[in-house]
């Protein structure tokens, strides 16, 4: 097997997820393979994931509630007990998911988004058995689908990016001992990783899975893998250019990556590549010092970005395409359509700080 270290983030992250699928597939019904293998070709390795685990609480759910299948091992069902269920089961399935036990006894509870998907990935799994004819009627398309209410989007106004970054390059002041050496630590990194996203607005995967070669200075760009492996340039202006330069050249050329971690951009404190979870905590703890009012993100600073770039631009079309969103109601040809030179507009459209 090629080493980890000749692999990317994006690749070995594709692997780690097969992985912790095929684990997933042995604690469902045989059957369930099937639907996988097929839609394999269309959907993305986390969407699989999360099938997997949403239609596992399904069946669960069969178990623990209908007394038909209180005997059975999750591999005793079969296709044709999907055929023997009626509308009324997935509306008690819906019910259930609101608020229901996981087995090692954790309470589990869905709102509208988290009921919309996990029915989502019902509706799909019952449909490949439908369409291929091993089931005679689909009853999760006689059942409606959660209604889903608007939110406001929370994002941060222009007057807080700008209290927030300079929250990052002083608040040490207030610091003594273990905290404010951790501080001086991870400042420059910190400082580089939210002025990058508040000034592309990549997602915090994106970000994460980011190399030192991605970064062009050359031509002010960071080359990301995109939601379904496709890469792309977003140009950074002359603030990301400086707090990229100062955290390359300074904290992180100070440090020795653990193998296999030599390549990335974004290190923790132990010397590996950061993980979204270490990003999205560090984002919070900043944030709540400045805007203890707003629960902000790194995808709250990706709307940030996005509303601050459609309001100096009115392009919507050029927000999309620099956000990387797929979106149904747009064709293709609508972002085919935006050039490079185009796109570079992005990069010094939105100003983060006054100079």
């Amino acid at each position: 097997m090629p080493n980890a270290k000749n692999k990317t983030y994006h690749e070995q992250t594709e692997i780690d997820y097969t992985i912790r699928l095929r684990e997933i597939l042995k604690t469902l019904p045989p059957f369930a393979k099937d639907f996988f293998r097929a839609i394999e070709p269309t959907s993305s390795i986390r969407t699989r994931m999360n099938y997997a685990y949403d239609i596992r609480v399904f069946f669960h759910f069969l178990m623990e509630n209908n007394p038909i299948y209180s005997k059975y091992s999750i591999t005793q069902f079969t296709v044709a007990d999907l055929d023997d269920l009626e509308p009324v089961d997935i509306e008690e399935y819906m019910e259930y998911l609101k608020v229901y036990r996981r087995e090692d006894d954790e309470v589990m509870t869905n709102g509208e988004k988290g009921l919309a998907r996990k029915m989502s990935a019902l509706r799909s799994f019952y449909a490949y058995y439908h369409k291929h004819q091993y089931i005679s009627h689909n009853p999760t398309l006689l059942v409606d689908m959660p209604k889903q209410h608007e939110k406001a989007i929370i994002r941060l106004d222009a007057d807080e990016v700008a209290l927030l970054l300079d929250h990052v390059e002083s608040c040490g002041e207030s610091l003594s001992g273990q905290a404010r050496r951790y501080y001086e630590k991870t400042k420059e990194r910190d400082l580089a990783i939210l002025t990058l996203l508040l000034g592309t607005g990549i997602r915090v995967s994106e970000c994460v899975g980011l190399d030192i070669t991605d970064v062009d200075f050359k031509n002010d760009g960071v080359t990301v893998t995109r939601k379904g492996g496709n890469q792309m340039v977003v140009y950074f202006g002359d603030e990301v250019e400086s707090a990229l330069m100062k955290y390359i050249g300074g904290s992180r050329k100070a440090v020795d990556p653990l193998p296999g971690h030599e390549n990335a951009l974004f290190l923790s404190t132990q010397r590996r590549r950061m993980g979204v979870q270490a990003v999205e905590n560090m984002v919070k703890k900043y944030a709540r010092q400045v805007t203890p009012n707003k629960k902000i993100t790194p995808h709250k600073l990706r709307s940030t970005y996005g509303t601050s770039l459609y309001k100096e631009t009115g392009d919507i079309y050029l927000v999309a395409d620099v956000l990387g969103h797929k979106d149904v109601n747009t064709t293709k040809k609508h972002y085919a359509a935006i050039d490079e030179n185009r796109r570079r507009q992005a990069a010094s459209a939105v100003r983060l700080r006054e100079p």
